[in-house]
């Protein structure tokens, strides 16, 4: 009696399975980004001499206006969580991974009263503030300092 062998691998085994930031959401890295200028020229437009012609540029030779028109900036929506998040600045529009900054929430200060009622005042009651599941996170650009954010907890 022989035992069967595994067949050789013809292809790669498969791949790891995504990080966390890839399975909650967010802007995967892509380098380097350039943002659009804003400015978009728009079509040319033909008005009869004699009209007058305002807040727009008008080439004095064929009558042609120009207008700048702004143009929209489609950012998604990045879910905000305890952890920092990888995201385009609406901002400056950078790509940045953001800052944090944790702070206690209103559950945190009601736990703490309640603890300090039932007797354990003596700094027992601040042990609610030193809990991160306890804790509202802010997220600000690390390059323009921007609020982007807070990610709340009750």
């Amino acid at each position: 009696m022989s035992k069967a062998t595994a067949p050789p691998y013809n292809e790669p085994p498969p791949c790891a399975p995504p990080s966390y930031s890839e399975a909650v959401g967010g802007v995967p890295p892509q380098a380097p980004f350039t943002p659009s200028s804003g400015y978009v020229p728009a079509p040319p437009v033909y008005i009869p001499e004699g009209i007058a012609v305002q807040q727009a540029a008008v080439h004095p030779q064929t009558s042609t206006v120009y207008q700048s028109v702004p143009t929209a900036i489609v950012t998604t929506v990045v879910p905000l969580g305890p952890q920092s998040t990888h995201m385009i600045c609406p901002h400056c529009h950078a790509e940045v991974d953001t800052a944090t900054k944790s702070e206690p929430s209103l559950i945190a200060y009601l736990s703490g009263f309640v603890i300090a009622l039932l007797g354990c005042w003596m700094g027992c009651c601040l042990l609610p503030c030193c809990i991160p599941e306890c804790m509202n996170v802010q997220h600000t650009c690390p390059n323009c300092r921007a609020f982007l954010g807070k990610y709340k907890r009750g």
